[in-house]
């Protein structure tokens, strides 16, 4: 018996098939290889920069928030990225990933922009959030907005905006969902 991919439904085999056909295209790859790669300089960043993201927010409200517990969520969040990126691709939706992912860097960005206007000093990630997820979200959201559907891209949209609200809730709560 061939093996299954998920719901047994589709054959691993053909699975990467698939994944090699999306992946020929070197833009797509390109794509799917620059959000984890400015996400991973985006965490280096608030680990280490301007004293660490958790001193950061322990300092400025009172967030508890351990290394350890920031370095956990942060590896979640890299996971579900790539996990996102490849099963997207898969099933023949990438571009549409790659909208949300640039609505989530995008929203990500401009409250770190925002929150570092009104708080009038440096948080950690505003570096990479302004100089690498800015345009990263910007640029990804035109290029792909004409690769589907009004409703699509709007749907894509919303998602990448409320995973990033979900996000920042998470963090201003210490990394604790409940």
């Amino acid at each position: 018996m061939e093996p299954t991919f998920l719901n047994g439904s589709l054959p691993v085999e053909e699975f990467m098939n698939s994944l090699n056909n999306y992946f020929s295209d070197s833009s797509l790859m390109l794509w799917s290889a620059l959000f984890p790669f400015t996400y991973l300089l985006h965490i280096a960043e608030e680990y280490w920069g301007g004293g660490g993201y958790s001193a950061h927010v322990f300092k400025t409200r009172g967030i508890e928030l351990s290394q350890t517990r920031f370095l956990a969520l942060h590896s979640l969040g890299l996971a579900l990225m790539v996990a996102g990126i490849v099963l997207a691709t898969g099933f023949g939706f990438p571009r549409t990933m790659f909208a949300i992912l640039g609505a989530t860097v995008l929203v990500a960005s401009l409250i770190d922009a925002l929150r570092s206007i009104v708080n009038t000093h440096y948080g950690p990630g505003l570096v990479t959030a302004i100089g690498l997820w800015l345009p990263l979200g910007c640029l990804s959201l035109v290029t792909f907005r004409h690769a589907m559907s009004g409703i699509r891209f709007t749907v894509a949209v919303a998602i990448g905006t409320t995973v990033s609200g979900l996000v920042g809730v998470i963090a201003m709560r210490g990394g604790k969902l409940i």
